[in-house]
């Protein structure tokens, strides 16, 4: 088999890449470890920068999150009970995000590819890329106990932290930055009507907490737990009444609870790998970094990885600038570092952990206080929290 672009994963990097890549004539076959179905179960982000919206319209598969999705013009921040709204839309000159669920944009990105006749190979084996420094890389799989080769161009690696794309770069080829924070989130999804029609974020003596949403009929909440609990250990009531205490008041009044749909523990941890390539090899989103949940940068640091790599093979493709392939790792990583930072911040920010001393806590409860205090600072997280516009490659 032959193709030109092979992508390794078909999570939301690997499907938009895809779709974007049909959409400009450039061929290309993804490879997945595990099934449809397991890859819709996972249950993830669900707040889009404005560029990753942009990103889902220009790749014709943005109907649905424009017509279901919720426009955010602002989210809240509560520090000691003292409840701040950033208003996005305002300090940004325009600005939102939307909050639309990863399981459904990935259903649409899925329904997308099957409709235009394009090719997804599900339960592979064994995928393994060769050849990444040379003009014809491929990769070899195995599926129904046969096994194959796929010559290609380029390889694109989406598939994540554990996937073998980054481990096939040479060790000393690679280098690893890594933070690990203590403790996790412990998230709970239930069919009850948000608490808040906004994010609200939460910094309180006994813990972190998150009111979220997937719609005006499903909530997610989010708490911080210490980095021996299990979710066995969290019965519903008990999640309930410990996100209760950490809410203001009146939000705590209104609070609707009921049965969890889900419960599970994200650990937080920063994680970053240079290059982001390996001659024809390039990593996208989880395959290259991590960021801890507090920004809402996982999912759309992915976004931008693969904006770029799909702009330099356009024009590789389109209008012959190779040149351009160089330049993937570079640009991106000026974007991801950024992300990186905003999210290391809130979450410092906003979390109290065991290993703070008592002279931090202090100097973040300050800090927060600046940055909630003027406009200026509030813009500064509006226009970080948006995202950043997407570098022009040219």
């Amino acid at each position: 088999m032959k193709t030109q672009v092979a992508i390794i994963g078909a999570g939301p990097s690997g499907l938009l890449l895809g779709q974007l890549l049909h959409k400009r004539g450039i061929k290309n076959i993804i490879l997945e470890r595990v099934t449809p179905d397991y890859v819709l179960s996972r249950i993830r982000a669900g707040i889009l920068e404005q560029g990753f919206a942009d990103l889902m319209r220009e790749a014709g598969v943005g109907a649905r999150m424009d017509s279901d999705g919720e426009v955010h013009d602002g989210v809240e921040i509560v520090v000691n009970g003292r409840r701040e709204r950033i208003d996005l839309k305002g300090l940004t000159g325009g600005d939102t995000v939307i909050v639309y669920g990863q399981t459904e944009l990935t259903r649409d990105l899925m329904d997308a590819r099957v409709d235009s006749g394009q090719t997804t190979h599900y339960e592979v084996s064994n995928a393994q890329p060769h050849g990444m420094l040379e003009e014809q890389p491929y990769v070899t799989y195995e599926k129904d106990g046969k096994s194959y080769k796929l010559e290609c161009d380029y390889i694109a690696g989406c598939d994540g932290f554990h996937g073998v794309s980054r481990k096939s770069i040479p060790e000393d080829c690679i280098t690893e930055y890594e933070q690990l924070y203590p403790g996790g989130w412990l998230g709970l999804l239930s069919d009850t009507p948000p608490v808040n029609p906004e994010l609200v974020y939460v910094r309180h003596a006994r813990g972190f907490a998150l009111c979220s949403l997937r719609s005006q009929t499903r909530s997610r909440y989010y708490i911080q737990v210490n980095k021996d609990d299990k979710v066995e250990d969290w019965s519903d009531d008990r999640f309930w009444a410990e996100l209760k205490r950490r809410l203001p008041d009146d939000l705590a009044e209104k609070l609707v609870t009921g049965p969890s749909l889900e419960k599970s523990i994200a650990p937080m941890r920063s994680f970053v790998a240079e290059p982001m390539q390996y001659g024809r090899l390039f990593l996208l989103g989880d395959a290259a970094h991590i960021v801890p949940p507090t920004g809402a940068k996982g999912l759309n640091t992915a976004a931008s990885d693969v904006y770029t790599l799909y702009t330099i093979l356009t024009k590789v493709y389109g209008e012959g600038k190779t040149e351009l392939v160089e330049k993937y790792s570079e640009i991106c990583l000026r974007r991801i570092w950024n992300g990186e930072r905003f999210s290391w911040w809130m979450s410092n920010m906003l979390h109290t952990f065991e290993e703070t001393s008592d002279f931090e806590d202090k100097m973040y409860t300050s800090e927060i206080d600046y940055y909630l205090s003027s406009e200026a600072g509030k813009r500064v997280i509006a226009e970080q929290y948006v995202g950043l516009p997407f570098e022009e490659i040219k």
